[in-house]
């Protein structure tokens, strides 16, 4: 069975630069370029592992990840939130979130994928 990963990302370059990148490794990638339906395609999606702007049009990637972890169905869904915001404010935001892992823009190819291979080992 192939495992599915929801990108919401706003941002096209990384949008494909990620979809190449899980793509190649055998993951089938659905992407979701706006945050005020991003949860609900959350849950009708059924994703192994999300990858989640913080900035988003519509509704913030903080948002959605809080909302997400509120539901039962959607709790302990892996989540790598993706940010240009590398402050410790912001990690802590994300920890306290409930956040599976957190990564600043830009980042490697290598980290990206090892990230989403061991959220999907963990889920």
């Amino acid at each position: 069975m192939q495992r599915r990963v929801l990108l919401i990302e706003d941002e096209p370059n990384i949008i494909e630069a990620i979809r190449f990148i899980l793509s190649r490794d055998g993951w089938d990638v659905e992407t979701l370029a706006d945050g005020s339906t991003a949860a609900e395609r959350v849950r009708t999606a059924r994703p192994d592992v999300v990858i989640l702007d913080v900035m988003l049009p519509g509704r913030s990637g903080f948002d959605i990840l809080d909302e997400l972890r509120a539901d039962p169905a959607t709790a302990a869904l892996p989540v790598l939130l993706l940010t240009a915001k590398g402050q410790t404010a912001d990690r802590a935001r994300a920890e306290a979130a409930g956040a599976s892992r957190y990564m600043t823009k830009p980042f490697s190819n290598a980290d990206i994928l090892a990230s989403v291979r061991a959220l999907a080992g963990a889920a």
